[in-house]
């Protein structure tokens, strides 16, 4: 099954809003802030995977931290009102003509 960033996005906010983490009152507020540190978060448990060396021992392991980045980096582009797929185009025609030494 093959989905676009806004079709992953509602199935993301579906699950959060089902957890009941976008409730008034909620012991997991789902704030800008508290996203954006949960994405640095799960971002340095994809670091532990690297910890002592170039291979992760466990790649499905690895592939659910990234996906616990993802999930947090689409949730909080929505919360912050950013089209993560025009962000992302545009961010790359900036990086063609950038050089980097």
């Amino acid at each position: 099954m093959s989905m676009d960033i806004q079709q992953l996005t509602a199935v993301i906010n579906q699950f959060v809003t089902d957890k009941g983490w976008y409730a008034e009152g909620s012991r997991y507020p789902q704030t800008p802030r508290n996203i954006a540190v949960s994405v640095a978060v799960e971002a340095a448990e994809i670091l532990e995977h690297f910890q002592f060396g170039d291979a992760p021992k466990d790649p499905q392991a690895i592939a659910g931290e990234l996906a616990d980045v993802a999930n947090y980096l689409f949730q909080l582009a929505y919360l912050l009102e950013i089209d993560l797929e025009q962000a992302i185009l545009e961010k790359l025609q900036v990086n063609y003509g950038r050089e980097w030494v």
